[in-house]
């Protein structure tokens, strides 16, 4: 729809927030979409899935889906465990659990940094970090990763979406310039979609190392936690506020996370597991206040190890 209105209507203002608007939900949505195929949860052969999340993955969002599976592989695995899930590896930008911050400040003191970067202000910066995820971190990596993996059909599969954005561009602005600003500006906005609504879920649980857990269920209810259901916050979180219900079951199909919730609640009723259950606002607020908490432990373990020094 996007693509139709720069077509369509052109370059102007009001066509151009038009069709932008419709290009970040529709970048989103196809999030949710090469999620569910990443996981093979809609058809019945893993092949047709793969097939399937090389086409959303790659000519829709622009990006490599072997170096997604990969990723996201790893996160599912092991999460939040710290130098295991990629997902928690923000460093040297932030520093997240209560672990971390303790390791960077031993890291700071032993190479005598000085003028060590500053992770009590990492709350400030998060919401800034989010838009610049996609155009700036995902971007590189996902190049990086198919030229050192040599997965050159993935590089094939990503063509025609840039054709696509640059192409209607040129065609509705006339500059390459704006073509580009405009190709930005819709990474910018699903950027800060994506980022708010996965990390939300993870970084402000338990981020931990490889320790002895008591089990495989543990492990995941201790990295993750749940958003309230609404027909809106489903379409928003693409159902993953059903997340706990996803790291459970990742081969389930998103729209039937809701019918086992009651069973996983049961369960963690009966063996005294937490199970988190929060609003949406709730849950990004939550994101800020962890970064703060996890900023002043950085503070003091760094103003200990120099005190001692």
């Amino acid at each position: 729809m996007g693509f139709y209105i720069q077509i369509k209507y052109g370059g102007d203002w009001i066509p151009t927030l038009c069709a932008l608007a419709c290009s970040v939900m529709a970048q989103a949505q196809a999030s949710w979409t090469q999620h569910d195929h990443g996981h093979s949860s809609l058809l019945w052969n893993p092949k047709h899935n793969r097939y399937i999340h090389m086409f959303f993955m790659g000519t829709i969002k622009g990006a490599s889906a072997d170096w997604w599976a990969f990723m996201h592989n790893l996160h599912h695995a092991k999460p939040n465990v710290i130098d295991k899930d990629p997902d928690c590896r923000l460093e040297p930008m932030f520093v997240v659990g209560d672990t971390n911050p303790r390791r960077r400040a031993e890291q700071n003191v032993k190479e005598n940094a000085k003028n060590p970067y500053p992770y009590t202000i990492q709350q400030f910066l998060f919401p800034i970090g989010a838009f610049l995820l996609f155009p700036a971190f995902f971007q590189i990596t996902t190049f990086r990763h198919i030229f050192r993996k040599k997965k050159y059909i993935d590089l094939v599969s990503m063509a025609p979406m840039y054709m696509l954005y640059f192409g209607c561009g040129y065609y509705a602005f006339g500059s390459i310039w704006k073509s580009l600003a405009y190709f930005f500006a819709s990474r910018l906005l699903e950027s800060a979609w994506f980022t708010w609504v996965s990390q939300c879920n993870h970084i402000v649980m338990d981020v931990h190392d490889d320790v002895d857990y008591e089990s495989w269920f543990h492990l995941q209810l201790r990295a993750t936690c749940n958003i309230e259901q609404s027909w809106f916050n489903d379409w928003f979180t693409g159902h993953l506020n059903f997340q706990i219900e996803h790291h459970l079951f990742p081969t389930m199909p998103r729209h039937n996370l809701y019918k086992i919730q009651p069973y996983v609640q049961s369960m963690c009723k009966k063996h005294n597991i937490k199970y988190v259950n929060k609003q949406l606002g709730e849950a990004f607020y939550d994101i800020l206040t962890s970064l703060k908490k996890s900023g002043q432990l950085w503070q003091e373990a760094y103003d200990e190890l120099k005190m001692s020094l």
